[in-house]
């Protein structure tokens, strides 16, 4: 049975970097603020959570993923962008429910139940 896009609560794009691509980071992330209704996580400089490198996260409602995901294909500057839905099904919203922008990493998943 296909499952219904309103169990989408919103979505939750990471972006990735490491030491030398920082400040290409930082400059993404002010334009990001400035441009869209989003919520903005930390600047990590370490691994967190699933994530294999440093990153940030903007979360946004399903309405803005339309404008947001084009924006960031154009303008992520070489960076990664891990996508993903917020359904409540952590597990799955990180390994069935999500979008690449630039290459793929592998998670750490084992800190999710299935």
């Amino acid at each position: 049975m296909p499952r219904d896009i309103s169990e989408i609560r919103g979505y939750h794009a990471h972006v990735y970097f490491d030491p030398e691509t920082a400040e290409t980071a930082r400059r993404l992330r002010q334009e990001i603020e400035r441009r869209f209704d989003i919520e903005m996580g930390r600047f990590h400089e370490k691994p967190v959570g699933p994530h294999p490198r440093f990153s940030y996260q903007v979360a946004f409602a399903p309405e803005v993923f339309g404008i947001l995901i084009p924006w960031l294909a154009l303008n992520r500057d070489g960076l990664t962008v891990f996508v993903h839905a917020d359904t409540g099904a952590d597990f799955l919203d990180h390994t069935s429910h999500v979008v690449w922008l630039g290459e793929s990493e592998e998670l750490k998943l084992s800190i999710f139940n299935r």
